[in-house]
């Protein structure tokens, strides 16, 4: 899969929200022309707790079947200070590198973090859309930034996640009378559409499948070469 990082890729913190404000303006919330299906990558990071290295994973899913039909992986480090909503730039040059190693062009990239539920509007799955011009969409755990009332206990229930009077993700039920999953926009889709996909590849279990696969083969990958002990 051809993709680049943006040059020169900052290194301070101040060179990186620099970037989101520039870029923030071309994420488009609009349904992409074709928004037909047919693979879909999960994209995960997992972090050595140790030291600054990491892994990231992506996994091609057969949308019908969700099986996956290809991965890859990148081990790296992490030159890129901690900082909230500012993760992408620690994990986006490894992510970018297993993106390369796909034969599989896919049609829908699903982040487990964030897009438009950030404080500038520029989430990873924000970043990582306009990087590679694929719809993408962020399924989170957890809340970044935000209010929200509960969704009804059932699956498929959901209510708007906003910053002011603003809506900027969907707090959704994937499995009825379970924790919410938190769904935002990154490029070239809708909040509807994403928050349909995301039903759709939660099938079993609360969080995507593509994160789910994405999660193990990240977790796997940085243990044989770490050890397990010390992963995040």
């Amino acid at each position: 899969m051809e993709v680049r990082l943006d040059e020169p890729w900052p290194t301070t913190v101040a060179e990186a929200m620099a970037l989101q404000e520039r870029l923030r303006h071309r994420v488009s919330t609009a349904d992409a022309p074709s928004t037909a299906a047919r693979m879909v990558a999960g994209v995960d990071v997992a972090y050595d707790r140790d030291s600054s290295r990491l892994v990231a994973a992506v996994v091609v899913l057969d949308y019908a079947t969700l099986e996956p039909v290809e991965t890859s992986t990148a081990l790296s480090t992490a030159t890129f200070p901690y900082e909230p909503g500012l993760f992408a730039f620690r994990e986006l040059p490894a992510v970018v590198e297993a993106l390369r190693g796909l034969d599989t062009e896919p049609d829908l990239l699903v982040c487990d973090g964030h897009g438009l539920a950030h404080p500038r509007r520029f989430g990873l799955a924000c970043h990582l859309g306009v990087l590679t011009g694929v719809p993408t969409f962020g399924v989170a755990k957890t809340a970044f930034v935000g209010e929200f009332a509960p969704p009804a206990t059932r699956r498929g229930s959901w209510s708007p996640l906003t910053m002011g009077s603003e809506v900027v993700g969907a707090v959704l039920r994937t499995r009825s009378g379970v924790k919410p999953v938190f769904v935002s926009v990154g490029h070239r889709i809708s909040l509807n559409t994403a928050r349909n996909h995301t039903l759709t590849l939660c099938e079993r279990y609360r969080l995507p499948e593509t994160t789910r696969h994405a999660d193990h083969l990240s977790r796997t990958v940085l243990a044989e070469n770490t050890g397990p002990g010390s992963i995040e």
